[in-house]
C-alpha cells in the first residue's frame, strides 16, 4: 500500500486524509508488483517505540493517519474510533459500541517499526502497521474487542428494471489483465494523448468518478460500502467481469478541510451518486437487512503516559 494515496467518499465528508508517500488521489485495488501477502494476524507485530499524545486543540483542521518509509507511523488529530476502524479493516458501520470520547477526543501518535515494512498485497488481510497498531490499541488504550455478526440495514445492489439490461456504460470486460499482459504493459510507453484509455484491472475511486474493470460486480458492490454507510452485497444476477467509468457529482466535505487539501469541482448538472448508478449502469441500490460482521468494543480506556 507503500506509495498510494487514499481519498475515499468517505474520507472526503469528515475532512479526512489517509496518505502516505503520494502517488495518485485514487483508490486502487490490484497486486503491484513486489507486493506480499498480508502477515498472520495471529502473530502479534509491535512498534518498537510510540508516543501517544492528546492533539493539541490549536492544531489545523483534519485528521489524518500516515504510513511513511523506514516503518515511520503517525497520526495527527485522530480519534480512537477512527484507529480502531484503520486497525482492523473495517468501515466505521462495523465499530459498535464504546464511550463518546472514543469519537470526540483526537490523538496525535508518533511510532516506528523495526526495519521497513513490506507492502502487502491488497485484498490479503492487514499489513504490518495495521496489526502494530492493534498491539499499541491493547497496550495503550486497553482496548478489548470481539467479532459477531448482527442483522443490519444493508443495500443490495440489484439491476434497476426488473430483467432490464445493464446501462450504456456497463460493459462486459475486454480482459488484458493476464499476468503476462500485466508483464508486458509495464515495459510498454505511456499511451499516446487521445488513444484509448489504458486498461484498469480492478477499481479505482476519486471524487466524483469510479473507473472499474476485469473484476465481478462483488467487488464494485464492496468496495461503496463506505460511500454509501451501509454494507452492500451483489444481487445483478450478472456474471463474469465488468467494466465502466461511472461520473458523478462529488461529495462536498463540511467544514474546514486540512492543509493543503482542496475541494472537488463541483458540477451542478452532474447526478448524484444514486441517480448515475441508474442512468449510467442500468443498477440501484435497495435498502434491505442482511447478516453484518461486526466488532464490538467491550472496554477502553484513556491511554497511558508515555
Amino acid at each position: 500500500m507503500r506509495n498510494l494515496m487514499l481519498l475515499t467518499a468517505t474520507a472526503l465528508a469528515i475532512a479526512l486524509v489517509v496518505l502516505t508517500a503520494p502517488r495518485s488521489q485514487a483508490q486502487s485495488f490490484g497486486a503491484p508488483a513486489g507486493n506480499v501477502p498480508a502477515p498472520d494476524p495471529n502473530i502479534p507485530l509491535y512498534f518498537e517505540a510510540a508516543s501517544v499524545k492528546p492533539s493539541d486543540p490549536g492544531n489545523p483542521p483534519g485528521q489524518g493517519i500516515r504510513r511513511q518509509p523506514g516503518g515511520r507511523f503517525n497520526t495527527f488529530n485522530t480519534p480512537v474510533r477512527l484507529l480502531i476502524t484503520f486497525a482492523y479493516q473495517i468501515q466505521g458501520y462495523q465499530l459498535v459500541g464504546g464511550p463518546d470520547w472514543v469519537s470526540n477526543e483526537r490523538y496525535d501518535i508518533v511510532a516506528k517499526m523495526d526495519g521497513d515494512p513490506p507492502a502487502v498485497i491488497p485484498g490479503t488481510g492487514a499489513d504490518h502497521m495495521m496489526l502494530a497498531t492493534r498491539t499499541l490499541l491493547g497496550d495503550r488504550f486497553k482496548l478489548k474487542i470481539h467479532k459477531e455478526t448482527r442483522e443490519l440495514d444493508i443495500y443490495a445492489l440489484t439491476m434497476a428494471k426488473t430483467g432490464g439490461k445493464p446501462g450504456p456504460k456497463l460493459v462486459p470486460a475486454k480482459g488484458g489483465c493476464s499476468p503476462e499482459e500485466l508483464a508486458a504493459r509495464r515495459g510498454a510507453p505511456p499511451p499516446s494523448q487521445g488513444g484509448p484509455p489504458p486498461v484498469i484491472c480492478g477499481i479505482q475511486q476519486g471524487p466524483g468518478r469510479i473507473r472499474f474493470g476485469n473484476y465481478p460486480l462483488e467487488l464494485f458492490a464492496r468496495s461503496i460500502s463506505a460511500r454509501v454507510g451501509r454494507a452492500v452485497v451483489d444481487r445483478t444476477g450478472l456474471t463474469g467481469n465488468w467494466e465502466f467509468e461511472l461520473e458523478f457529482q462529488p461529495e462536498v466535505p463540511p467544514g474546514q478541510l486540512p492543509p493543503g487539501a482542496t475541494p472537488p469541482p463541483i458540477d451542478p448538472d452532474a447526478p448524484n451518486f444514486f441517480t448515475a448508478l441508474q442512468e449510467q449502469l442500468g443498477l440501484k441500490l435497495d435498502a434491505t437487512k442482511g447478516p453484518v460482521e461486526v466488532w464490538v468494543i467491550d472496554s477502553v480506556e484513556h491511554p497511558t503516559s508515555d
